[in-house]
């Protein structure tokens, strides 16, 4: 039996690891961390991290390491089933198992294949179109000059233009192989009653929607037309790779800057992300103009616990979208918001006040959730009927904070706003809990009656590393954490070491396999990260991923300020680092080439054979010595 892949993502999707975890083991907080002992092995001093932005725990002590998934693996001593099951019971996932690669699942997985091949070429079709066809330069561009929209962006959004043409995209598929079931499954074009088929996008500016790990998943669509009769917007329907509840937009785009922030721009609409985007604010998200879902909540958590939520200056519209902050609070984040004066949105604003007045803005004018409340209704709050209608609003949010110390602090802030007793607030609190309906106890989990062992899948012990599989290793690491920087024009650091390495083929298993998806992923011009490999079926990529991710944790940035000494982090050392691993790895093939060379001699059965050898060994070992030279030097 095996659960549908579809499921699979979707419980990796809303995994919080602090959560999985915290139910086994007591965490503490300790930077950006949580740290705890070890539930693996006894020891007295925390060894064992867990890092909530990467979905992943490590211990320092017993080597263990991996995702939420394997966590439980290991704790519950089950199967990747079992602890897929487990999850999914605890998120409230429903689940159903099918016969191992039945026909239909084999028939379900090319078909999910194929929807994501088909969104990749229109997403291709479409940025063809704008930039190359005298339609899309003359409105589709123009369309761009107008919003302000940059060719970084264009490029980095993968914007695009659909033809007015009823057929041009179906034709255009057709050609390429994609056949007309998969055309419909994909809702890129709708067939009438008559059986005719006609494109769903057409004469409509293109934003093409991505995964979390990249991948072109739906597309929405802006008419540029006066016609009030037309949808403004028009966006992809349901299909098995797209469900809107579950995706927020620029997530893809926005993940690493989130991350360094440590906080997140909460927006509505496409043309937001990108003008705040733009303007240098590139940890920003979009609901696309739905209500805030708790799978969009669940997967932002795991980027930040911090989130800003912007509304623009209607206070009727702020006023009916409120229910997204008590959502956001009831999954533990920490919410702030303001909403843009003179009835502007994101995207206005900063095309009328510029990128810098745009950051000093938010910056300046971020409130937390329950002063933002309150200057809401500031002007209700001379009536005393309204006042306390206001203030039982805010306590009605602030119950749905899971952390009770958080909860206590917003209390304090709460009577000292509104200059009421604390008690009052708390027994109103107490009041309100009471009267609601009591959550379902949760089922108990019964341990899992599983066969056999839990899989065994390690990464290699670097102790027992070959030297030519170390630098291996090691190249892995640094691709996977600084893949994306750029080491020279317009190619970053993974698409470099891809090309300067093109004629080496690693040696260990595992590694091999990761140098493939890299290589894989490069013709597809996408940076393999490690979140792509945590979400790789195979334990094993987890294990070795998450413990790559917690090697190399650079120093305190005070260490400079406090003892004025400088130490140089591991990015200011990256050039020399990569060109030494590049050298070293190029010796270990030669070393390789020269060593097949003598066994070809050794079989060689003429003169002429044997004079080649010769000659292939004198120009290796030449080039070997000339590599020997420049390592030496890179080392110094």
């Amino acid at each position: 039996m095996r659960i549908p892949a579809e499921t699979v993502e979707q419980i990796r999707s809303v995994s919080n690891i602090v959560e999985v975890i915290s139910d086994f083991v007591s965490l503490r907080k300790r930077g950006s961390n949580w740290t705890a002992c070890c539930p693996f092995h006894n020891e007295r001093t925390p060894s064992f991290a867990v890092s909530q932005v990467k979905n992943i725990f490590k211990c320092f002590g017993c080597g263990k390491a991996g995702d939420s998934i394997t966590f439980v693996m290991e704790i519950e001593s089950c199967s990747y089933t079992e602890a897929l099951k487990y999850l999914a019971q605890k998120y409230q996932i429903a689940i159903e198992e099918k016969e191992e690669l039945t026909p239909a699942d084999i028939q379900a997985e090319h078909e999910r294949e194929s929807l994501l091949a088909l969104h990749q070429y229109a997403q291709e079709y479409y940025a063809d179109i704008l930039h190359n066809h005298p339609d899309g330069q003359a409105i589709g561009l123009s369309y761009c000059k107008e919003r302000g929209f940059l060719a970084p962006a264009i490029e980095k959004f993968g914007l695009g233009f659909a033809l007015p043409a009823w057929e041009a995209l179906a034709e255009s598929a057709k050609k390429r192989g994609f056949n007309a079931e998969i055309l419909e499954k994909s809702g890129l074009i709708t067939k009438r009653d008559d059986g005719k088929i006609f494109d769903r996008f057409r004469d409509r500016f293109i934003f093409p929607i991505h995964s979390v790990a990249g991948k072109v998943i739906g597309f929405g669509g802006r008419t540029l037309g006066t016609d009030k009769k037309t949808a403004k917007y028009l966006n992809s329907p349901e299909t098995p790779i797209y469900h809107k509840s579950h995706v927020l937009y620029g997530l893809f785009q926005a993940k690493k800057a989130i991350r360094e922030a440590e906080n997140c721009y909460l927006v509505e609409g496409y043309a937001d992300v990108i003008s705040l985007f733009q303007a240098d604010i590139q940890n920003v998200v979009a609901s696309s103009g739905t209500s805030l879902t708790l799978e969009q909540i669940r997967l932002l958590k795991r980027f930040s616990e911090n989130v800003t939520v912007l509304y623009d200056s209607d206070s009727a519209g702020i006023k009916a979208s409120l229910r997204g902050i008590d959502l956001l609070l009831e999954e533990g984040l920490n919410v702030y918001a303001l909403n843009l004066p003179d009835g502007h949105d994101p995207d206005s604003y900063v095309r009328a006040h510029g990128a810098i007045a745009t950051q000093e803005h938010l910056k300046a004018h971020a409130q937390d959730f329950i002063t933002f409340k309150a200057s809401l209704f500031l002007e209700e709050m001379a009536n005393p009927i309204r006042k306390a209608e206001v203030i039982r609003d805010i306590v009605q949010s602030i119950i749905k904070i899971p952390d009770e110390i958080k909860q206590s602090v917003y209390f304090q802030q709460c009577a000292k706003l509104f200059q009421i007793e604390e008690q009052i607030l708390v027994g109103e609190a107490r009041k309100i809990q009471g009267k609601a309906p009591k959550p379902q106890e949760k089922k108990e989990l019964t341990s899992p009656d599983v066969q056999g062992t839990p899989s065994t899948l390690q990464p290699a012990n670097q102790s027992s590393l070959l030297p030519s599989q170390q630098s291996e290793r090691d190249a892995i690491r640094l691709l996977l954490a600084y893949g994306k920087e750029w080491v020279e024009k317009d190619l970053p650091l993974t698409f470099f070491f891809l090309d300067q390495t093109a004629e080496i083929n690693f040696e260990h298993p595992l590694y091999k396999q990761i140098q493939a998806l890299m290589r894989e992923a490069r013709t597809q011009n996408h940076v393999l990260e490690s979140q792509d490999l945590l979400a790789h079926p195979n334990q094993e990529f987890t294990r070795f991923v998450a413990d790559l991710s917690f090697q190399g944790i650079p120093l305190s940035p005070n260490w400079e300020d406090k003892f004025n000494v400088y130490t140089p982090s591991e990015k200011d050392l990256l050039p020399k680092m990569l060109s030494e691993i590049i050298l070293r790895l190029k010796y270990f093939h030669l070393e390789k080439l020269i060593t097949e060379n003598e066994q070809n001699m050794l079989k060689a059965t003429t003169d002429e054979e044997i004079d080649d050898c010769l000659r292939m060994k004198q120009h290796l070992v030449q080039i070997r010595q000339q590599i020997n030279i420049e390592l030496r030097m890179v080392v110094k």
